[in-house]
């Protein structure tokens, strides 16, 4: 998720001078090497000082943490545990008990480029039985077995013969999978035989440096899951280097054993727009237009990125496994044309909407989307600047004056932004108060505090979340649930990220303390500082909970802070004092239970509800049946669900939509309402969007959001309406 580079207001970022003085570093006193072996010591000794003395757990790098790392480092390389053997693996337990002290001391790297070396052995061996199996081998698939594909705490094999094993039903899942999508016998041959001989060769041709970069990168991760190493080709790239992000498309990556994972898409980016990709889903190809795919499988991120990007206007096609999916599910293709970042896409906007009641009357609401907490880049204050809090203040008192009696501020996928944003803007629905709680770590807690008295709203609210909504979002949710403020509805919870980081280049460190680098040594990014709710609790972890918990797929989710490894606990600190309004409490049962009601009985939930429970059901399994007639039946049946009862059922739910009025930043300032938006601009805005094709994809409606998406934004309308009608009339 967007993750602030620097403490605003209530942290002060960690600075060169500060980071040289609590790290130690000013004790190393070597001549400036030219050469790159002595560049990368020296890299490790300082990013192993920093790391230790700046990181917000303060842990040092000993024998316990380091043996973590040599556990990080084979999983980032062989993340199904199929590759190493476990006599391997008791070969590199020797590293255990020096690997700490060869770290700290010598920046000794040694054991990363061994390990490394094995590796690239067993690839080749994979590769070479792979080969020959395609070749001779025919594969059966009438029987009944599975394949396993949750190996995350699976055994290694104990032996080259237990590995081939592993090896040849992981080649019979591909086999199949590749049958599936009516490819021929000869085909399918030629492109496993390719997609294993092509990795063996792009991990073969990485640097010394680039192997270092995910051994420092396991490295950082021992400390937290938001902590990483960026190497020097990241560092080329601003973008890259401070938000992961990938030019082209809008979308920011990471690695996940061995898999390139979206982590967020920008709103106003060709991937968000096209409604084809979502956080969660796995990079497994990438190709160019008119070019054959290349895999990316246990690609380092610098590489994948490189092959991502490109000229604006040209295509990329990914091949990917949604999220969700099993490993055995045939991947879908998403073809994007590359483009600029449409920044009106980026922006807040709303709707009017005029729901009829039953009593034969109209009830005006109000629904605001916030993309992000975005702020203005050129530092101006005031009249004229650009920032996620004016922008909503517009909207709020457009909203107001044109008689709406209730907003909903639609969250879903806010992934953060600018923390001083997410302050100001709760500012507009309380008086002046704290907003949230900065903890560093050195245990000293600031107060970021909205000091603006104006309220510009101060109706019913009703804030929308989903298990995407993180950071800075959370803030400002959870400050609103502590002051009794608005009804959270959503999934169960928001997604826990409550931590801050700081990006701190080390050229800097190492100039200072003389000790020479030949290249860029990159940077780390580094976890310095927890973010706590008014009422002191963190956001950390548990993130915040819904008052109002509806339906939703993304709650057996892996995309949320609790699913990643090692993350920061949850805790407390002492309550500030802040006014608590009590404006929930008395009706959120009738809400809920109204909301119930509804959600027992409308058909589009009770589609939701089967797809949780498959989704359940094959995160529960974690393998896929090897049975081509089996799969086929529950591909064929898929399809004809999505296709069939669902497009049927999403064309009466359009049709029955209430009057509906789109309000932009354009347009906010115009008197009156524009013309009210018709079916066709709520069904065909796909022609809007950057071009964008995919196979086999029936989870996406012409809203470019899921089914579940448009049912949850409209519960949330009626909730609102509930809620409003509650209310003594002002």
């Amino acid at each position: 998720m967007k993750r602030p580079t620097a403490i605003a207001s209530s942290l002060t970022a960690l600075g060169l001078a500060s980071v040289l003085a609590t790290t130690g570093l000013g004790c190393l006193r070597a001549a400036p090497p030219p050469d790159s072996r002595a560049t990368e010591a020296n890299i490790t000794r300082v990013a192993a000082g920093v790391l230790e003395r700046s990181q917000f757990a303060h842990r040092p790098l000993d024998d316990e943490l380091a043996g973590a790392l040599l556990d990080r480092y084979l999983d980032a390389l062989d993340g199904t545990r199929s590759l190493f053997l476990q006599t391997d693996v008791d070969e590199f337990s020797a590293y255990r008990a020096t690997l700490a002290k060869a770290t700290r001391e010598a920046g000794d790297t040694s054991a990363a480029q061994a390990i490394f070396g094995r590796y690239l052995q067993r690839l080749e061996q994979r590769a070479s039985y792979v080969a020959g199996t395609l070749r001779s081998a025919t594969f059966d698939f009438t029987g009944h077995d599975v394949y396993s594909f949750d190996r995350d705490h699976a055994p290694r094999p104990r032996d080259l013969a237990a590995a081939r094993e592993l090896w040849r039903q992981e080649l019979r899942s591909e086999y199949l999978q590749e049958k599936l999508g009516r490819k021929p016998p000869e085909q399918i041959v030629s492109a496993l035989t390719h997609r294993y001989g092509q990795q063996v060769e792009r991990m073969k041709a990485l640097r010394s440096d680039e192997v270092l970069e995910v051994y420092l990168d396991a490295l950082a991760h021992v400390y937290d899951p938001h902590s990483d190493y960026l190497g020097h080709e990241q560092m080329e790239s601003l973008s890259i280097a401070m938000n992961l992000s990938l030019f082209g498309i809008g979308a920011s990556l990471e690695t996940v054993d061995g898999y390139c994972k979206i982590r967020e898409l920008l709103p106003g980016g060709p991937a968000a727009r096209s409604g084809l990709l979502k956080p969660g889903d796995r990079i497994v190809a990438v190709s160019q237009a008119g070019k054959e795919p290349v895999d990316i499988m246990s690609m380092p991120l610098s590489r994948a990125v490189e092959l991502i990007r490109g000229p604006k206007g040209s295509t990329v096609t990914l091949t990917i496994i949604p999220e969700g999916a099993t490993e055995g599910s045939p991947p879908k293709t998403a073809s994007l044309v590359r483009d600029e970042i449409n920044l009106e896409d980026q922006e807040a906007k709303a709707r009017i909407i005029d729901l009829p009641t039953a009593m034969g009357t109209t009830l005006r609401l109000g629904v605001i989307d916030l993309p992000s907490f975005y702020a203005g880049t050129d530092g101006r204050k005031g009249a004229g600047h650009r920032s996620a809090t004016t922008d909503v203040a517009r909207l709020l008192t457009k909203l107001k004056a044109e008689g709406v009696r209730g907003i909903a501020l639609d969250l879903r996928g806010n992934g953060g932004g600018s923390l001083e944003e997410a302050i100001t803007l709760t500012g507009l629905f309380i008086r002046k108060g704290p907003v949230v709680q900065t903890r560093d770590s050195a245990g000293a807690v600031e107060v970021g505090t909205d000091p603006d008295p104006t309220v510009v709203y101060d109706g019913p609210l009703v804030l929308l979340t989903s298990r995407l909504s993180a950071s800075a979002t959370e803030i400002l949710v959870g400050a609103l649930q502590d002051y009794g403020r608005a009804v959270v509805v959503g999934d169960s919870t928001t997604f826990g990220k409550g931590t801050v980081q700081t990006v701190l280049p080390l050229a800097g460190v190492m100039d200072q303390v003389r000790l020479g680098h030949a290249y860029d040594p990159g940077a780390l990014k580094v976890t310095i500082g927890k973010f706590y709710r008014p009422s002191g609790a963190s956001t950390q972890l548990r993130g915040v909970a819904s008052d109002i918990v509806l339906p939703s797929a993304s709650e057996f989710s892996d995309v949320s802070e609790s699913a990643l490894k090692d993350p920061l606990p949850w805790d407390t600190v002492p309550s500030t004092s802040y006014e608590r309004l009590n404006r929930v409490e008395p009706y959120v049962g009738t809400l809920r239970a109204n909301s119930m009601r509804r959600v027992a009985s409308e058909k589009q939930f009770g589609y939701l509800a089967d797809d949780v429970a498959r989704l359940r059901k094959t995160l529960a399994a974690k393998s896929v049946s090897l049975n081509e007639v089996e799969r086929r039946e529950e591909l064929a049946q898929t399809k004809a669900r999505h296709l069939q009862e669902r497009d049927a059922e999403g064309r009466t739910v359009y049709a029955t939509l209430p009057t509906t009025y789109e309000i932009s930043l354009k347009n906010v300032s115009s008197p009156g309402l524009p013309p009210p938006m018709s079916l066709a601009s709520n069904t065909d805005r796909a022609s809007s969007r950057t071009p964008a094709t995919a196979t086999d994809d029936p989870d996406t409606s012409p809203s470019g959001r899921s089914p579940g998406d448009d049912i949850t934004a409209n519960e949330s309308v009626r909730i609102l309406a509930d809620y409003v009608e509650l209310l003594p009339r002002q």
